[in-house]
């Protein structure tokens, strides 16, 4: 942008319209909160995204499901509302909702990326869980071959090589301590359990993005077998995968003996993810192991259409478990901002397949095909799987003030965990949000104005927005509940060039409620509820790309992005192998809840 061309402090004055009524952004009637929704939103919308309705529910009740202090020890129980209950004995452990969680953190940030301390807390305290006792517990305690391998039930046993039935282990179990490999009591540094250390590589890159902050790059402990405690860091645990697939182009196991390409993605996602923000080339060999995939976990006819698709594979026994067509989309919904070639190729046969693009045929709900149809612009397909899922799901605001959001799938008394985690990524933002989100496209929001010391949950934050062709910062907040609005509070903006030119509207009108406090940084002294702001820093961005240049992230000290927690917890192709394409639903970890 030419220099003359630039909105200065003046233009941004003029260019408000200090003329126009305030009355266009007025308080809302107290009889909007007799309304199911209880959150309401600034009448006038913006241009700049912003956190819709059921996101800043699902985002008050992932805080307090992550602040509600609990016990993850081998002596304690988490709290009930953590999702130990989808697809037992393979998804069933608590650790999955943990880093389903994440998901939906990463999206939301790229919403707000000039406020980002509440997605901190709680990214925090997901990574603080995942590295207990009760993270890695099947880890721990399912120690040899599975005692009950003869009586599995048939969602088990009709999964198994018909010749291996009897004498041989379930999907799922880990099978910690058989040959060869012996017992491995660290569950990050051992040749299986990439169903582990997968995930959590994931979430700890989720946490650098989202945070800036070098927490978990810092030497941390894990829980072990008999609470050994064992030091990692993230950098490590990277480098520790990247070792793995050049030492395994087939992919690591996810438990011992069996190869999920499920797992392997959302790993490699991690993995995607890290270089990205590092700069690093951790993900080489992973390039590598796509391939593989494509060579050998899926067959495909002679006219391009895809026939099979690998749910697991065992290297010892070399069988393969396939399934049909549509049972590869689990992996195009983490494969998606990896290779989005690929996972439109596999999103392409499930909607062929299951006919989400004939209105012959019924929709079936199902979250990963919603996502990946809105990500490629599969409209018809996305009206027919929200309505599917709407009908389903039971989408609902709760809480005292129905202050909170979630999806219910059954009769339990909070959101099924897993399931609502997937179901919110079709809620937030929109189109591409999810792919682009693993570009890391915000890397100079750490440098840029930032709004800090929100009093959540009293007050939230829906936008917060730096747009550097007119230097001004735009927030929007609202009052959590009604019992709280109107009370007086006041926030931060950080990171400001100039303090001396900052000039503020609140809702189209002049604000002076503001003063300096030291430098690059002023206080807003304001109230609770439903506001817009304008605040013209003068922030330009970095680089020419408008403040999305795509740079290396500093270092952070530690603490310094936890400032809001106070009150904080301590806390070449193989073997063509046998396989078979199983009849019936095969046991597997795709469909609705992952």
């Amino acid at each position: 942008m030419s220099p003359d061309r630039r909105t200065n402090r003046r233009d941004f004055i003029k260019g408000a319209g200090l003329a126009a009524s305030g009355a266009a952004m007025g308080a809302y009637p107290a009889e909007l909160f007799a309304a199911p929704r209880a959150i309401p939103s600034a009448q006038v919308p913006s241009a700049h995204p912003e956190l819709n309705d059921r996101a800043v529910g699902w985002l008050r009740f992932l805080w307090e499901k992550a602040t509600t202090q609990d016990n993850w020890t081998r002596w304690g129980q988490p709290h009930m509302w953590w999702d130990q209950y989808t697809f037992p004995g393979v998804l069933g452990y608590p650790r999955f909702d943990l880093a389903y969680s994440s998901y939906g953190l990463i999206v939301m940030a790229d919403q707000t990326p000039a406020w980002r301390e509440v997605y901190t807390r709680i990214a925090d305290e997901l990574a603080s869980r995942y590295v207990t006792y009760w993270g890695a517990v099947d880890w721990l305690t399912q120690i040899g071959p599975d005692p009950a391998r003869a009586e599995y039930p048939p969602q088990f046993m009709g999964g198994i090589p018909p010749e291996h039935r009897g004498n041989y282990d379930r999907i799922g179990w880990t099978a910690n301590g058989i040959e060869p490999w012996g017992l491995q009591e660290d569950p990050i540094g051992a040749d299986g359990n990439l169903f582990y250390r997968g995930w959590l590589n994931l979430t700890l890159s989720i946490y650098r993005y989202v945070s800036g902050d070098d927490k978990w790059e810092q030497p941390f402990a894990v829980t072990g077998y008999r609470d050994q405690e064992f030091e990692w860091d993230h950098h490590r645990l990277a480098e520790h995968l990247e070792r793995q697939w050049r030492d395994h182009p087939e992919g690591p196991q996810c438990e011992n003996t069996k190869i999920w390409p499920f797992c392997n993605s959302a790993a490699t996602l991690g993995q995607y993810l890290y270089d990205k923000i590092h700069g690093t080339s951790r993900y080489d060999p992973v390039h590598g192991w796509l391939e593989y995939m494509k060579d050998n976990y899926m067959g495909v006819s002679s006219s391009g259409e895809l026939e099979w698709f690998t749910s697991w594979y065992d290297p010892l026994i070399d069988y393969k478990a396939n399934g049909g067509p549509g049972s590869g989309l689990n992996v195009a919904f983490l494969v998606l901002p990896q290779d989005r070639e690929f996972a439109s190729f596999l999103y392409e046969t499930s909607a062929n397949a299951s006919g989400w693009n004939d209105p012959r045929v019924a929709a079936r709900p199902n979250n990963n095909g919603l996502l990946l149809a809105r990500d490629l612009g599969d409209e018809t397909a996305v009206a027919r799987l929200s309505a599917a899922a709407e009908a389903r799901s039971d989408p609902r605001f709760f809480g005292e003030h129905n202050e909170m959001f979630g999806f219910w799938s059954s009769n339990e008394a909070y959101p099924r965990g897993q399931a609502s985690a997937i179901s919110m990524l079709a809620e937030i933002g929109e189109g591409t949000v999810w792919s682009d989100a693993f570009q890391a496209p915000y890397l100079d929001k750490y440098d840029a104005p930032t709004v800090e010391g929100i009093d959540f949950p009293s007050l939230g934050v829906r936008q917060a927005w730096n747009d550097p062709q007119g230097g001004v910062l735009h927030v929007s907040t609202y009052a959590m509940t009604p019992d709280v609005r109107g009370q007086d509070t006041a926030w931060r903006v950080t990171n400001v060039p100039n303090t001396g030119e900052v000039f503020i509207l609140i809702d189209g009108q002049p604000f002076d409620r503001f003063e300096v406090e030291g430098a690059g940084t002023i206080r807003l002294d304001t109230d609770i509820g439903e506001h817009r702001y304008q605040i013209f820093t003068d922030y330009r961005g970095q680089g020419s790309s408008a403040g999305q240049a795509q740079r290396e992230a500093p270092a952070r000290d530690g603490a310094a992005a936890m400032a809001v927690a106070s009150g904080a917890s301590t806390t070449s192709a193989g073997p063509s192998g046998t396989s078979e394409i199983l009849p019936g639903p095969i046991p597997t970890c795709g469909g609705g809840c992952c």
